[in-house]
């Protein structure tokens, strides 16, 4: 592996390790095709939403493109996420971040608030889910703003 990429695989596991620090997972009730009530009892922030989306380390922009014209080297994988807060309510969007494979069991797309039935994880993520529930809310909040 080149020097460079070991570089950004250890960049990348550095940041997935910060933004798991919830190691226990809050309950929720899916009703439908969501998850109706905010897993904190609050609403997101969405600038920090916007900047989790853009970060390289919880990997959304690299499968999905969006209006960021900032940011270069967006994905063609999954759903551009212009005009997310029209196509999904807040409560679809939070069920598609928790566990994806709800609704597509061979999605590419990882359950950031799971932490059983996951196949290859690292032991240091062993147990953990990839988001904590406040980062959940606060992508949810972000996505909710992206309309046509």
């Amino acid at each position: 592996m080149a020097r460079s990429s070991v570089h950004i695989a250890a960049l990348i596991a550095a940041g997935l390790a910060c933004s798991a620090s919830a190691d226990e997972l809050v309950p929720y009730k899916i009703v439908g095709d969501g998850i109706p009530q905010s897993l904190t009892g609050a609403s997101g922030d969405a600038a920090r939403g916007r900047a989790l989306v853009l970060a390289r380390t919880t990997t959304c922009i690299l499968c999905h493109s969006g209006p960021f014209p900032e940011t270069r080297f967006q994905g063609d994988l999954a759903p551009d996420l212009t005009g997310a807060g029209n196509r999904w309510s807040a409560s679809q969007l939070r069920l598609r971040l928790v566990d994806a494979a709800r609704f597509n069991p061979e999605t590419i797309m990882p359950s950031y608030y799971r932490n059983d039935g996951l196949v290859r994880v690292g032991r240091s993520f062993s147990g953990k889910p990839i988001l904590s529930a406040a980062e959940i809310e606060d992508i949810v909040t972000f996505l909710a703003t992206l309309r046509d």
